[in-house]
């Protein structure tokens, strides 16, 4: 079961705030910007922006990939453990809600497609700026694909089961 991370907004003053940039600081930015960066770099150090290490795990040929996954899955698990027990809120100071997203067909289509082009291309969305931070130029095109599934996807979805 998949679950989204809902923040709590009541007001149309608070959705504005939400929205733009009236709750946050510089300071405020400078954090997330640290942790982008401490991000990608894990990624580039850890092999997952390597395109020969996803089409390696894809084919089965060694558990690198699986044991980095595994481990996000229990870190991503043991956080959001933290987040409940101690009410932790967003960088805007708003409550973190837990809501379950439903299960539909649209969700094995979109796996299909997320999962061909991650083969495809060596990288999910989060990997793509790594890569263009470690100098993969290609990695410019999986960019501009994933803008274009982006606005495909915003296009149709009022067509699509959801």
């Amino acid at each position: 079961m998949s679950t989204n991370i809902h923040t709590n907004i009541d007001s149309p003053a608070a959705s504005k705030s939400a929205a733009g940039s009236a709750g946050m600081t510089l300071g405020a930015y400078l954090r997330v910007l640290l942790v982008g960066i401490f991000f990608g770099i894990v990624l580039v150090k850890s092999e997952v922006v390597r395109w020969q290490r996803v089409h390696d795990m894809f084919l089965f040929r060694e558990a690198h990939m699986y044991l980095i996954i595994t481990t996000g899955i229990i870190v991503a698990g043991l956080a959001m453990q933290w987040i409940k027990r101690f009410g932790i809120k967003t960088i805007d100071g708003k409550p973190i809600v837990y809501k379950p997203k439903p299960f539909h067909k649209g969700i094995i289509l979109g796996g299909i497609l997320f999962g061909a082009g991650w083969a495809i291309t060596g990288a999910c969305p989060g990997p793509i700026y790594a890569q263009i931070g470690a100098g993969a130029w290609m990695a410019l095109a999986t960019l501009a694909g994933a803008l274009a599934g982006m606005f495909v996807y915003a296009y149709a979805k009022p067509k699509l089961p959801h």
